[in-house]
């Protein structure tokens, strides 16, 4: 069964529900036949490379709040982080565009590294000080090499503004036909959706239904071939 995952490593709430939904999976019996594929998704498609803001101007100039609207409003969320065993820096963070990073995201899945380089960025964007939108492509390199990536091959696509770039679209494209209208959005097995950072038991609740209609149908009770049915051929008859 597949799971995929819209997400931007900019959205905190995609950072959170990622966490909850993983605690589902770690608890899914059938954990182990699940793939996940995460998909990108820009909150800010229209920012310009280089283009960064704090996080508090980003929310008062976006969202029409007040600073300290935007400040409350990050200190829930980091509540939020901490319940899920998360750190979240909720103070002097930056805000700027995500589209390199999802082309790095699609080198990863190729190379079978795409859960470690997401959870490395959005360790990076809401956890430590540095910043993953003001140093350049040098602090895309080093996290991306963390993920275990070859650093020629991620200087390569980030010096290639077409490099993946169609696989962003794609995805994009295809979060809009499904009825994705914001992040992150959960498709199970092509069945189901799940929006927003739900509850682990959300994600649980969900998990089972999309496996039970994905399994072929298991008969529970008796011996199948030994009882009378009928079928094409007609009816079995009572033998004295």
């Amino acid at each position: 069964m597949r799971v995929e995952i819209w997400s931007d490593v900019a959205c905190p709430w995609c950072y959170v529900g990622k966490a909850r939904f993983e605690k589902a999976l770690a608890g899914f019996p059938q954990r182990e036949q699940v793939e996940v594929v995460h998909r990108s998704f820009e909150l800010d498609p229209g920012r310009a490379k280089g283009d960064v803001e704090p996080v508090l101007t980003m929310l008062t100039r976006k969202y029409g709040m007040s600073q300290a609207q935007a400040r409350a409003g990050e200190e829930n969320l980091g509540a939020q982080a901490a319940a899920e065993g998360l750190a979240y820096r909720t103070r002097d963070r930056d805000n700027g565009n995500t589209f390199d990073m999802h082309r790095l995201l699609h080198l990863a899945k190729e190379h079978g590294r795409q859960a470690e380089l997401l959870g490395i960025l959005y360790r990076a964007n809401f956890a430590e000080e540095r910043s993953v939108f003001s140093e350049g492509d040098e602090r895309l390199v080093e996290l991306a090499v963390e993920a275990g990536l070859d650093e020629a091959a991620v200087r390569t696509v980030l010096a290639d503004p077409d490099a993946y770039a169609d696989a962003v679209r794609a995805d994009e494209r295809e979060a809009t036909e499904l009825g994705a209208n914001g992040v992150p959005f959960f498709v199970l097995d092509r069945k189901y959706g799940v929006s927003g950072a739900q509850p682990a038991e959300v994600f649980t609740r969900a998990l089972t239904q999309a496996w039970e209609a994905h399994t072929p149908l298991r008969l529970l009770d008796g011996d199948s071939d030994g009882a009378d049915a009928c079928g094409p051929d007609g009816c079995a008859v009572p033998q004295n």
